[in-house]
């Protein structure tokens, strides 16, 4: 059911840390969609945040084809963890089962699962992760499958040597986000960073989606449908606090199409973005810095978000037009995750290769393009080499993936990139 790659003791002392987005990918957690898809009835898809049903075999294929790209990139000792295994592995232990059915009864109060929790603990590790993810227990007890696992990026986000715990904005997403706190807390991945794990309470919510880091010293946060002001804020608190120096707040369209600042706005290398103009490039004070100032967090108004890395990085950013310089092409291409780029080395991302008007503006800045095929055909067994300055946009199959609403990066939570200055 699972992916081969995982060995829990080769990782366990892996150096959980993210230097920035861009820097060369060495551990990602994923989880390729599987019968919770499937369980999506129609009726109440947008109930559960799909703007379509997908089809389950052929959504894997994709979801695997991506995989496959990712393992010829990496370094030789790179891992592709799959989420699940990780779950499997907290649940073995009987007082993790019952936290985490607590956790669920206190975040899910309407829906009655303190009247199965005893059965609930009682269930081997494996039936009751079965029944965090598709919803169903003994054919006497239901709730709504949870198709959104599929998207690991805004369960947690790692910031240099912290964490973020994320808090879900959406009922539809809660099981997924305890799933992952579990984990944090229980899982020896975790066990050297869990210290420095960042979490929120209350009606706060973040989502790993609007968390984009810049270096080791810059974080972006987006404000978004999703994040809430009081997420936003308490998380920049302590993440100056635990070392970061600015916290840029990028306040973005709260509708749907941008539900994360990742949706319109990501990293193709240090100093290369693609973005959707509309919602980036043509909006003006709409960032704010957030900086420490002995102990309280100060503010100021920026003019505009390139700017302001420019003025942070002391060097020149280019933003790449997502869909090119049509307008219609811009609409079509970020509906469709053209700006949701997920970056293995610097200069090397992946996305689907529907977003063609993407890919040829990219090509126009200097990217190589490849296919999927192409790219793991030249680089299986000998990965990306970060010093020979590559710019390489690799494209994928991901129509059934697609009807999820998310992209390369939404489907990706890295825990572990090796900084170019290691390498």
């Amino acid at each position: 059911m699972y992916l081969p790659d995982c060995n829990f003791q080769l990782f366990i002392f892996m150096n959980i840390s993210i230097p920035s987005e861009t820097d060369l990918l060495n551990a990602v957690i994923v989880h390729t969609p599987g019968r919770e898809v499937s369980l999506v009835n129609p009726g109440i898809k947008e109930e559960l945040l799909f703007d379509d049903i997908i089809f389950e075999s052929d959504a894997r294929e994709e979801h695997l084809d991506m995989l496959d790209i990712f393992r010829a990139a990496m370094p030789e000792d790179g891992k592709i963890i799959e989420i699940l295994d990780l779950v499997l592995e907290c649940f073995t232990l009987e007082n993790v089962r019952a936290e985490f059915v607590e956790m669920m009864i206190r975040e899910l109060p309407h829906r009655n699962i303190q009247t199965i929790e005893k059965k609930l603990i009682a269930l081997e590790a494996e039936e009751l992760m079965q029944f965090a993810v598709e919803g169903t227990f003994n054919g006497s007890f239901s709730l709504q499958p949870a198709p959104n696992l599929l998207f690991t990026r805004d369960l947690a986000a790692v910031v240099g040597n912290n964490i973020i715990a994320s808090k879900a904005a959406k009922e539809a997403r809660v099981r997924e986000f305890l799933l992952m706190r579990t984990v944090i807390n229980h899982h020896p991945l975790f066990s050297h960073i869990k210290k420095n794990a960042i979490t929120i309470g209350g009606h706060q919510s973040i989502e790993g989606g609007d968390v984009l880091v810049a270096s080791d010293k810059i974080v972006l946060i987006g404000m978004s449908e999703r994040t809430s002001f009081s997420g936003l804020m308490s998380v920049a608190e302590k993440l100056l606090r635990q070392g970061a120096e600015h916290v840029l707040a990028v306040d973005i369209p709260k509708q749907r199409s941008s539900m994360h600042l990742d949706t319109i706005f990501t990293f193709a290398d240090v100093d290369e973005c693609v973005a959707f103009p509309p919602a980036i490039m043509e909006q003006t004070n709409n960032v704010v810095d957030l900086f420490s100032d002995g102990d309280s967090v100060k503010a100021r108004q920026c003019s505009s978000l390139k700017e302001t890395l420019e003025e942070l990085t002391g060097h020149s950013f280019t933003f790449i037009k997502c869909g090119g310089e049509e307008r219609i092409n811009q609409y079509r291409e970020q509906w469709t995750d053209g700006a949701n780029l997920f970056a293995l080395a610097p200069g090397v991302v992946v996305g689907y290769g529907r977003n063609t008007q993407t890919f040829k503006t990219m090509a126009e800045h200097g990217y190589r393009h490849m296919t999927q095929h192409e790219f793991i055909e030249e680089y299986k067994g000998r990965g990306i080499d970060p010093s020979q300055k590559n710019k390489i946009a690799i494209s994928f199959e991901g129509h059934e993936l697609c009807r999820g609403r998310g992209g390369a990066r939404c489907m990706t939570l890295p825990v572990s990139r090796i900084p170019s200055d290691s390498q």
